[in-house]
């Protein structure tokens, strides 16, 4: 239980902190923190995170969660924004002006020797308030919005989520997410409804994390992160034996490539489970251990459609954007008055590109951004997925272009450091002619955001320094950065 005391190394929690987060609740209580205020957590992932996290839920607070990583002109717009009157914050982390700030480090002491008389965690009356929890989009198209959800929908997602996964109490998760957001926070509450355990550790530092992982089941990242997993492996294949104890290997948050999932399956000797969601919506369909195939089928209560341009439902196997009817679609986005702006009438319309199978499969492509070259409608992630028949992560960065419409930058993850033009010739053997790059740049790594996906922004700025910079090579117009 000490463990709690440590926000940094790697801890453990489980349902025996319960008494803990109790105990917590009431020291926020007489420090003046009350049922339906809006509370802003900072903090990076720790044990002490998850105690404070479940204290404000049995405080009945409206829950307002940020990346730790923030910027303080970020966080300070997200507090205006949401009209926040306190903010939790771990050590380290500047507080936004104008708000309530509480080191929550500091009612710490103590709260790990609270016992089973401090009370049981209430989750009842969190459930029922409509502003139970804000989080954020990834603002992967603007400025990211304050997503607003109720306690029924998101712990109605987080019980069909654990029907579908079948998760035990002897599991044991590891998760290497950012519990601020969706995938990451989902974890803990899964943790806490099935009895299972959490190890808590410094999850972008792959190699400190798995030399604690030897009593992990059930491991969740992103495509990214797997990536770098496999990797390290490669280069030290003594840190496999720390997974041996693992049964499910789950991702999400971006498309996973299928040439890397038949690379997973071969070097660990399990499926890496698919999975399909949002900030908005939950998680919408997983693949299982029974039925590993693509974002696996829609959870029980949800119905997945795919749509065409025109509206109308799209057949098996016809690629369309992916429509969602589900009760735990939030409440709506934030406006700019602290209230919220309801969300659409059913479908809730994802703006994703994917397809259903005959059997009812999901399997998504990525974003349903068009952009048009030659007269023709193109979907730069739909061009990736397909160009990911090479054997490495593509990103396509399309470039504004008046003669074309629009330049398309293809982007090669390869440590290796083959030559660019050669990838650019295997490339083309899997696209159209109007489909096919412009440039090519070759990089080490792709850059990651907060939350482990690809970050976009940066990506398009390292491109764009490649191939104008004027030490860009000119051969074929290709390059490494």
């Amino acid at each position: 239980m000490d463990t709690v005391l440590s926000p940094a190394g790697v801890g453990e929690w489980s349902a025996a902190d319960v008494p803990a987060s109790v105990e917590m609740s009431r020291r926020l209580r007489e420090t003046g923190v009350s049922a339906g205020d809006r509370v802003m957590l900072k903090a990076d992932n720790s044990v002490a995170f998850a105690v404070v996290l479940f204290a404000l839920i049995h405080l009945d607070v409206s829950l307002v969660l940020v990346d730790h990583q923030q910027t303080a002109e970020e966080s300070q717009r997200a507090v205006e924004l949401a009209k926040v009157e306190w903010v939790l914050l771990g050590d380290d982390i500047s507080a936004p002006s104008g708000v309530r700030a509480i080191r929550f480090e500091r009612l710490l002491d103590g709260v790990a020797g609270a016992g089973s008389g401090a009370g049981t965690l209430d989750l009842d009356r969190w459930r029922r308030r409509r502003d139970a929890l804000i989080t954020w989009s990834s603002g992967s198209t603007g400025r990211p919005k304050g997503v607003v959800r109720s306690g029924e929908a998101f712990l109605g997602n987080v019980e069909r989520t654990g029907k579908a996964m079948g998760y035990r109490p002897t599991d044991m998760f590891l998760p290497l997410l950012p519990f601020s957001h969706q995938y990451g926070l989902s974890l803990l509450f899964l943790a806490l409804l099935s009895g299972a355990g959490v190890l808590v550790g410094p999850y972008r530092r792959l190699g400190a994390v798995l030399r604690s992982a030897y009593r992990a089941t059930v491991l969740d990242a992103t495509p990214a992160t797997y990536r770098s997993l496999v990797s390290l492996l490669e280069r030290r294949p003594e840190l496999g034996s720390r997974l041996k104890s693992v049964r499910l290997f789950c991702t999400g948050g971006a498309p996973l490539d299928a040439r890397f999932s038949e690379r997973f399956r071969e070097v660990f000797g399990h499926p890496l489970l698919d999975g399909y969601g949002s900030t908005e919506l939950g998680n919408v369909a997983l693949a299982t251990p029974e039925t590993p195939v693509g974002c696996g089928h829609a959870l029980d209560g949800i119905e997945l459609g795919i749509l065409r341009d025109d509206g109308r439902a799209a057949p098996a196997g016809e690629v369309g954007e992916v429509a969602v009817r589900s009760p735990d679609v939030m409440e709506g986005y934030l406006a700019a008055d602290g209230t919220v702006d309801p969300a659409p009438p059913p479908p809730y319309r994802t703006r994703d590109l994917g397809y259903l199978d005959d059997q009812g499969h999901l399997f998504v492509l990525g974003r349903r951004q068009a952009v048009h070259r030659l007269g023709h409608t193109l979907y730069p992630e739909a061009l990736e997925r397909r160009a990911e028949a090479i054997g490495r992560a593509v990103a396509v960065v399309p470039l504004d272009d008046e003669r074309r419409g629009c330049t398309l930058i293809f982007a090669v993850e390869d440590p290796g450091g083959a030559d660019a033009r050669a990838w650019r010739r295997r490339i083309s053997s899997h696209l159209a002619p109007y489909e096919q790059p412009d440039q090519v740049v070759v990089l080490d790594r792709f850059p990651v955001n907060r939350n482990g996906k690809t970050d976009r922004t940066e990506l398009r700025r390292v491109c764009w320094e490649a191939v104008f910079r004027p030490s860009a090579p000119a051969a074929g117009g290709d390059s490494r950065a």
